[in-house]
């Protein structure tokens, strides 16, 4: 690059053959005098060695010859002043190029270096050169950095030293050698070439724009140094960092082109840094669809506040992606959880709240609320220190009253909690190696489709994925890995959750689950549990097993469908209601159980794989498909596949509705359960009502509520042996346990019959 060319910039100074108006006996500003008409200035003509010069006597401590013109200073361009000159006679002097920086309003630039290096003369009419390099970055081989503030130059040359000495100059030249700075073939500009300085106090902010717009196209280069950047910086072009940047935490770096984790690294040498500058960036603008973090592992000692990282956003649902990277946590006391215990009181009139909650300020937003009534996994999701007043994220089953709880705040390594919303937000392929130190990831307390793709729960602590209220509507899990840090202890002893939800439509899918106490704990309704493999097993003989999926909402409208179930119960339950017992609402029902595996192995005879649990008095079932499944019991047998909790409530099991039990397989399970259920039964000696007992197969226990289907086998025949053509009629709920059918013959018969009963009405 050269501005003369490329710019038709005029630079070089008129020679003085052409006239010593122009050239200043001072520092070259307009009030000083100049040589011309000068007594101790005179013009030579046929110098041997200069042609036509100006011979002048020293006779100032400093003796200037300066351009009056005024020599613009542009950023990215580097200027050479340089002049020859010899000593005819007198005192040697002391030679260096001088210059005087001007800003817009013609003031002097305070506190820049002015002159170049100096030239001491030896021996009479010897030809010296003196030169000097000017420019607005701090370069090797330039003498006189002036950054941006001066606009233009008055230049020349400076003798100092003795007076008395007779001296002739050839003409004082200027040229432009950016081009030893920075070469037109090259693909970068270099911030330094605009001002930077890069010691990490001054503020090289303009630098950094004024390089990036000068880059059209071409790479940024910021070299070796801590560059200052007081205010936001946005750079259009892409960035090669050698040095390193620092800003104020509520500035922002914003890249467009050069955007992913590696950069910032590069910027601002430390990954967490890094990481929270790029994610402020992000949420801001970067005109990227996502967050690359270049395959990086992150080592963390701490959680990421992801809120408190952005700084300026507290609702967003525009579509964010993180990918491609791990985050590795190492210990340290930032993860131990904090627990307070408190009393408050709780009243069903507000059943998303506690009151009069004892030293509230010291209970955070998303802990754990544990007590008397309380189901699993309620959270708070605000407070109100000043009425004394938390908002919980589900309503508590039976805890009216004033009584002690304790909260419980896990240590995430990514909380979105500080965020009032979060939307269309998505990991993919993310590692969160949380190595039993710490818990994955809190979600927002609002929000909706928060999606995680190809992602790993490598041991998390506590959970795996928290929600404290509804920033799990319509959450994806996809192809997801979830191992609990308690895989090597007993059942017993599990107290990890993997994923808990509040609202509605969850989709988890293609996933796995490795014995957590629970892998999924899921309010609301509309929820698909496709292809997993989850178990939660151990080595215990007869030992017990925990839910691996709880459903907490007696509707549920959800579909658990080709997973393969692991020793780990399918529990039904309303816990998180604040008037558990069936009132005017839906009760138990919306539940499709179709094309599992369910497995179990080494547990009691006891064991049941799909457990309803009413929290209340008055609840039925009323809707429930359990079809196409296959269920094996190894080690042992299993008694039969369902089984109804009643340690704080019976269901009322007279008035089912549409309840299917069919086209599954039963192997190592001693009673099958079949509805509707077609069983055969003969009578050899004539009798007039036939006891047709279905114990054992009927759901839950159920009763013979229905027949829906009679055929006859043989010939059906009274005592005498005389083939009649008759239909019986049907006692339906016969029998100690209502679960027996009394045939009813006119007469006393022989045959074989074929009767098919459902425990329920099918509509």
């Amino acid at each position: 690059m050269n501005k003369a060319i490329t710019d038709g910039l005029v630079l070089m100074p008129p020679a003085f053959a052409e006239g010593l108006a122009v050239w200043s006996k001072g520092e070259g500003t307009p009030a000083e005098p100049v040589w011309d008409g000068a007594a101790t200035a005179a013009l030579v003509p046929g110098d041997a060695d200069f042609g036509t010069c100006l011979e002048i006597l020293k006779t100032d401590a400093t003796q200037r010859v300066r351009f009056t013109g005024q020599t613009p200073i542009l950023p990215g361009c580097y200027l050479r002043i340089r002049a020859r000159f010899k000593v005819v006679s007198g005192n040697m002097p002391i030679a260096r190029i001088g210059g005087w920086p001007g800003n817009s309003i013609e003031e002097r630039v305070p506190g820049l270096t002015e002159s170049g290096p100096l030239v001491t003369p030896t021996s009479y009419g010897t030809v010296y050169e003196v030169s000097a390099i000017v420019g607005t970055g701090t370069r090797t081989g330039v003498d006189m950095p002036w950054g941006l503030t001066p606009l233009y130059g008055h230049f020349g040359i400076d003798f100092t030293g003795a007076t008395g000495g007779v001296i002739r100059i050839e003409s004082v030249g200027i040229e432009d050698v950016t081009s030893v700075f920075l070469r037109d073939l090259m693909d970068w500009v270099d911030v330094r070439d605009y001002g930077a300085v890069g010691d990490g106090v001054a503020d090289d902010t303009t630098a950094f724009l004024l390089a990036d717009a000068a880059a059209a196209g071409r790479r940024l280069l910021v070299p070796e140094g801590t560059y200052h950047l007081a205010d936001h910086v946005t750079l259009t072009s892409d960035v090669r960092f050698v040095g390193t940047v620092q800003m104020p935490a509520d500035k922002r770096l914003q890249m467009l082109r050069s955007f992913d984790l590696d950069t910032y690294v590069a910027a601002f040498g430390d990954e967490v840094l890094a990481f929270r500058k790029a994610l402020q960036a992000y949420f801001n603008y970067t005109d990227h669809e996502s967050l690359d973090l270049c395959g990086r592992s992150i080592q963390l000692d701490a959680p990421i506040d992801m809120q408190a990282a952005i700084g300026n956003v507290s609702e967003f649902s525009i579509r964010r992606v993180l990918r491609n990277g791990q985050f590795h946590v190492i210990g340290s006391p930032n993860w131990e959880p904090d627990t307070v215990t408190a009393t408050a009181t709780y009243s069903t009139a507000a059943p998303l709240e506690l009151s009069n909650v004892a030293g509230i300020a010291q209970i955070p937003v998303g802990a754990l609320v544990t007590g008397n009534g309380v189901g699993r996994e309620v959270y708070v999701r605000d407070k109100n220190d000043a009425a004394g007043r938390i908002t919980l994220s589900r309503p508590l089953h039976d805890a009216a009253g004033t009584q002690s709880f304790t909260f419980t705040r896990f240590k995430y390594v990514l909380d979105f909690s500080g965020f009032d919303l979060l939307g269309k937000f998505a990991l993919q392929e993310i590692d969160f190696r949380c190595n039993s130190v710490a818990s994955g990831i809190l979600l927002a307390p609002d929000g909706d489709t928060f999606w995680l793709r190809d992602c790993d729960f490598t041991k998390p602590k506590d959970r795996a994925i928290t929600s404290i209220g509804v920033g799990c509507q319509s959450m994806e899990i996809d192809r997801c890995n979830f191992v609990s840090s308690e895989i090597n202890t007993s059942v017993a002893a599990h107290t990890s959750v993997g994923i808990n939800v509040n609202a509605n439509d969850l989709k988890v899918r293609d996933s796995r689950a490795v014995r957590f106490k629970h892998f999924l704990v899921l309010h609301g309704s509309g929820h698909v549990i496709a292809n997993n493999h989850w178990f939660q097993g151990d080595t215990v003989p007869d030992g017990p097993r925990t839910a691996g999926v709880v459903f907490t909402q007696p509707h549920v409208h959800s579909t658990v469908t080709g997973n393969y179930i692991d020793n780990a119960p399918i529990e039904w339950t309303n816990e998180h209601d604040a008037f558990p017992e069936f009132s005017n609402e839906y009760t138990f029902g919306g539940l499709i159980l179709t094309g599992n595996i369910f497995t179990v192995i080494d547990a009691g005879a006891w064991y049941r794989f799909l457990i309803v649990k009413p929290y209340g008095p008055g609840h039925t079932l009323a809707g429930l498909t359990v079809t196409s499944n296959s269920f094996i019991s190894i080690g042992g047998a299993t008694e039969r596949v369902e089984a109804v909790d009643d340690s704080i409530a019976p269901l009322d099991i007279g008035y089912c509705r549409n309840v299917v039990f069919a086209d599954n397989v039963f192997t190592g399970i001693t009673q099958s359960t079949i509805n509707p259920v077609m069983l055969s039964f003969q009578r050899t000696s004539p009798d007039r009502n036939w006891i047709c007992d279905f114990h054992g197969y009927l759901p839950f226990d159920g009763q013979a509520r229905y027949v829906t289907s009679a055929t006859f086998e043989a010939s059906i025949r009274n005592a005498a042996g005389t083939e009649l053509f008759v239909m019986p009629n049907f006692n339906i709920n016969f029998g100690p346990t209502l679960d027996q059918i009394r045939m009813n013959w006119p007469e006393a018969v022989t045959g074989k019959a074929h009767l098919t009963v459902r425990a329920d009405w099918p509509i």
